[in-house]
């Protein structure tokens, strides 16, 4: 493996050198499952091309045109005519190493392996931007599948574990890990908690089998945990703290369902509120049960097969039969705080936010508690967030605004509107004055009245407008 990597930093298979090669034109066409651009742009047959086409696009190359790190690698078969082609998928990733999966599955391809291994996608980036990026002293990664996480938390960690379901995962991480020169991981088979017994974490991760779907045959083990509905969601959180070490933190994906006459939040805040710790669910995406079968169908490379007009209504029945509206998509943090008044908040966010998340997620969570726990704040000294926006809209020549919004630029880049009081409160907190006086001083100069209750602002903290 140490042979093969260093022939492909060589040869500048790299996630910047493959984008260079292949041009906006061809990535955009492979997101549609289109090849010809990619192989159009990999015609040359110079050493880059081939590693791509055999890699990337998962076609034959001449096995004259590689060399005994490839050819002895085990990761290649003859496939006639002095070819060869690749057994797996071989994808450089963000963290200048490699991950190895299944061969990426295509319209027209056979069904998958009830075993198979998926590649790293926008699932897994998306779980490592949301990660805290504080150093640790051990890491667990839940279901690690081809090993992507791993590769994120081997810089600042200095134990990590890895477990998956699937054995054939646990083969192709160790792979990955490999060809990233990642060492000393323990890997272990088993179902979710099992394989680690009693230990504990200062970090969890986990981009688990949140997909919901009806059960039966055809159960994907990488996407599907076969429990009915989100119950696999559910156990993860519930059984999470009993893992965690003082302090530590634990991150997830994960799908919950709209139910008729059920308020999400109050479902998947539920989850959160028996576990004593704290608990942050954003959700970042909903979509109704069409979109979704849809979504894992073309998934599975279904789409055209003669029993995809099947599948897909066995799986709206599902949905039907179980009153589902919709299912939501995010993500859920958990931290051990230790304190006997844990805080839940739950929230939609659909618009773009600064990444990486893990880089200010701890400062979110210290936000969200702050503002819960905090006792009088009549005597609390705020500061105004940095890079926060006052818009205000108004009719020319007026004097007062009809709105003021408070927009921020920075992290998640949440945008609330308040009234004159709060709008002058972010004009002039810098840590100085206690809250209580200052309230005073503004509603007096703004003529608004009564002095405001100064936990009325408890909501602007836990958001990140102001900070304690």
């Amino acid at each position: 493996m140490e042979r093969l990597r260093q022939l492909l930093l060589r040869t500048d298979y790299t996630i910047d050198g493959v984008r260079e090669r292949l041009g906006s034109m061809a990535a955009s066409a492979l997101a549609r499952e289109e090849l010809v651009p990619a192989l159009r742009a990999t015609a040359g047959g110079d050493p880059l091309a081939t590693l791509i086409r055999l890699w990337w696009l998962g076609v034959p190359v001449p096995a004259a045109a590689l060399g005994p790190e490839v050819l002895d690698s085990g990761l290649v078969e003859e496939a006639g005519g002095g070819e060869v082609r690749a057994t797996v998928h071989l994808q450089p990733w963000e963290t200048g190493g490699y991950l190895v999966s299944d061969r990426k599955v295509r319209p027209g391809d056979p069904p998958l392996r009830s075993d198979h291994v998926v590649g790293a996608g926008g699932a897994s980036a998306n779980l490592a931007q949301l990660v805290t990026r504080r150093p640790v002293g051990s890491a667990l990664d839940l279901g690690t599948g081809c090993g992507v996480q791993v590769l994120h938390l081997a810089g600042r960690a200095e134990r990590v574990v890895a477990t998956d379901l699937n054995p054939r995962a646990l083969e192709l991480a160790r792979l990955s890990w490999a060809l990233s020169g990642v060492e000393g991981v323990e890997a272990r088979a088993g179902s979710l908690y099992d394989p680690v017994e009693d230990e504990r974490f200062d970090l969890i991760v986990s981009n688990p089998p949140f997909v919901i779907a009806p059960g039966g045959e055809g159960k994907l083990t990488y996407r599907e945990s076969g429990e009915a509905g989100d119950a696999f969601c559910r156990e993860l959180v519930r059984r999470t703290p009993a893992r965690l070490n003082p302090g530590g933190q634990a991150h997830f994906l994960a799908n919950w369902l709209h139910v008729e006459g059920e308020d999400w939040h109050d479902r998947v805040g539920g989850w959160l509120r028996e576990t004593g710790c704290d608990g942050w669910v954003v959700q970042r995406d909903v979509q109704d049960p069409a979109e979704y079968v849809e979504l894992w169908l073309r998934d599975a490379a279904r789409q055209g097969t003669p029993r995809y007009t099947e599948l897909y209504d066995r799986w709206l029945s599902w949905f039907d039969e179980h009153k589902v509206e919709g299912v939501g998509f995010g993500w859920i943090t958990m931290r051990a705080s230790g304190t006997l008044d844990p805080v839940v908040r739950v929230e939609h966010l659909d618009h773009q936010v600064v990444l990486p998340v893990g880089d200010y997620v701890d400062d979110v969570l210290d936000s969200i508690a702050a503002a819960h726990r905090a006792d009088a704040l009549d005597t609390a000294r705020l500061r105004t967030a940095a890079g926060l926006l006052d818009e205000r809209v108004g009719l020319p020549g007026a004097e007062d605004p009809i709105r003021i919004v408070l927009r921020q630029t920075q992290g998640l880049r949440r945008s609330r509107e308040v009234g004159t009081v709060e709008a002058a409160l972010a004009g002039v907190c810098d840590g100085e004055l206690a809250l209580g006086p200052l309230l005073n001083v503004i509603a007096e100069l703004v003529g608004e009245g009564e002095m405001p209750d100064a936990d009325a602002i408890r909501p602007l903290i836990a958001e990140g407008y102001f900070l304690l």
